[in-house]
């Protein structure tokens, strides 16, 4: 199966779109390796899996590429004695709903719910955490909430049902984001922008685990639609500094510190090449054409129109200069 480059662009803004037709001209190879079992599966359901990656630290593994495509985002669950996070609302409210119920099951806790950014696979779901006894204390950053609630161009559409749930989120001061505090463990909460305007990363130092969403992709070409192209790598070296030895990505494998560090070397090496091309006077478009990610970084879903975007995202921020 292959995607134009018309019918791409016209459908891909959001990551959901960009995933599935990124995926859909991958080679089968790619597909598995990208959803690849490399911790101890506690549960599975037709969307993805919940592994076990350390002490009580849970990630939800997105398989849309089998076609359910009730969750596109990776997410997860992190608990402690006095509460438990859910981390991202997903594309529909049948996967925070599944959460949400296996955090009950597993800890028989429920407490937060710590969106990463405003996209609506990350987003679109988060009705799904309400019930008839109540709900989590969301937490986003201001820019995520008026994005989320207030229609940004790849967020959610409008819910009455789930602004009216979460009319009252806690925000997350970007230059102070703090931590929660879960009794026996306490995750710092960061802002690291890059993928959107306001990113939150979760970083638990003692477990040594990172969650990055979106500032982070594991096999898949990163989606440029709204980052400013300086700023994702700053961002992954600043994560770089945690203690962290298991990184989990908005999409993609679970990883460890070697993975972020490839991930760097092709952000620096889309970087280069959209400098060269700019410098010589060549279009955006004829810089992706010729593109290609070196093959010591090992294979990368990837398509022609999201080398474009890439190239062009870059192409608007030289310009300016």
């Amino acid at each position: 199966m292959t995607a134009s480059r018309r019918d791409f662009l016209k459908v891909s803004g959001g990551c959901f779109a960009y995933v599935a037709l990124a995926s859909a001209c991958a080679p089968l190879r790619s597909r598995q390796q990208w959803t690849a079992p490399a911790h101890s599966t506690v549960a599975t359901m037709p969307f993805g899996r919940l592994d076990l990656i350390g002490p009580d630290t849970w990630a939800l593994v997105s398989t849309p590429l089998g076609g359910d495509r009730t969750t596109f985002s990776y997410g997860g669950l992190i608990a402690g004695r006095g509460g438990v996070i859910a981390v991202e609302g997903f594309y529909r409210r049948a996967g925070a709903e599944r959460l949400a119920q296996r955090a009950r099951e597993l800890t028989g806790r429920w407490t937060h719910v710590v969106l990463t950014h405003y996209h609506t696979d990350h987003s679109g779901g988060l009705a799904g955490y309400t019930t008839p006894c109540g709900k989590p204390s969301l937490r986003a950053t201001a820019r995520t909430r008026d994005l989320v609630f207030g229609g940004g161009p790849v967020a959610p559409s409008k819910d009455a049902g789930m602004t009216c749930a979460f009319a009252d989120v806690v925000i997350v001061p970007a230059d102070n984001p703090g931590s929660i505090d879960l009794g026996n463990r306490r995750v710092r909460l960061d802002s690291p922008s890059g993928h959107t305007a306001s990113d939150i990363a979760l970083i638990d130092d003692d477990a040594g685990i990172t969650g990055a969403g979106d500032l982070l992709w594991n096999g898949m070409f990163p989606n440029y639609v709204d980052a400013v192209p300086e700023i994702p790598a700053a961002s992954i070296r600043h994560l770089e500094k945690t203690r962290a030895r298991t990184f989990v990505p908005g999409h993609g494998a679970v990883t460890d510190r070697a993975a972020l560090a490839r991930y760097l070397t092709l952000l620096d090496d889309i970087e280069a090449a959209a400098r060269r091309g700019h410098k010589a006077g060549t279009t955006a478009a004829q810089v992706s054409a010729t593109y290609t990610i070196p093959t010591t970084l090992g294979e990368w879903m990837a398509t022609k129109p999201s080398l474009e975007r890439a190239m062009t995202a870059w192409y608007r921020q030289l310009d300016t200069k």
